[in-house]
């Protein structure tokens, strides 16, 4: 159990690593380049592959971040009216669902993913091979699939509570005390 404990945290501590870079090269390259046609009428050709790279990385890889966060889009109105009980239900067909369809994603992605290497394409400025920048695809799908089983387990586990993520109880199962303590830093 000890051993799983370590490579969560090295993943989690990979995932901010990944998604804080991402994030600063998306804005230095699309900043830089606008900067660069304002000053010298000149954009450099590799801006929009390196920020399209770094998008791809962060939408992608961001998919487990945002699960284990408990951060990720849903459509709450009715499940917030639910009982605890249907709601508890829910947390746990929810993420079965999810990630049943994100480790579908991750074949067909991977397949992608292999039909581009074999094709051999290669960007236009940087020159480099295609299936660099698809290969997050698979990775993010396959690490979201993996952290929507681990929220269908935490909320099997335990009874008491319901979990939108494993580091995130339900917000509706707080007290307002709690929630006005965790918006302020």
């Amino acid at each position: 159990m000890k051993l799983f404990k370590l490579i969560d945290n090295f993943i989690v501590k990979l995932e901010e690593f990944i998604l804080s870079y991402a994030v600063i090269i998306i804005a230095l390259m699309v900043v830089g380049k606008a900067l660069s046609r304002a000053i010298f009428s000149y954009t450099p050709p590799f801006a929009d592959e390196v920020s399209q790279i770094a998008i791809v990385v962060a939408t992608f890889m961001g998919i487990s971040y945002a699960a284990r966060k408990g951060r990720h889009i849903s459509m709450s109105a009715f499940y917030d009216l639910a009982p605890f009980k249907a709601r508890k239900v829910l947390s746990i067909l929810i993420p079965l669902v999810t990630s049943i369809v994100l480790f579908l994603l991750t074949y067909y992605s991977a397949l992608y993913v292999v039909n581009v290497y074999e094709d051999g394409t290669v960007t236009s400025a940087l020159q480099m091979p295609k299936y660099y920048l698809y290969l997050f695809i698979p990775i993010g799908f396959f690490l979201g699939g993996v952290q929507f089983l681990r929220n269908m387990w935490i909320n099997i586990k335990d009874r008491d509570a319901v979990y939108l993520g494993t580091d995130a109880k339900d917000y509706n199962d707080k007290e307002k005390e709690e929630i006005v303590e965790e918006t302020h830093l």
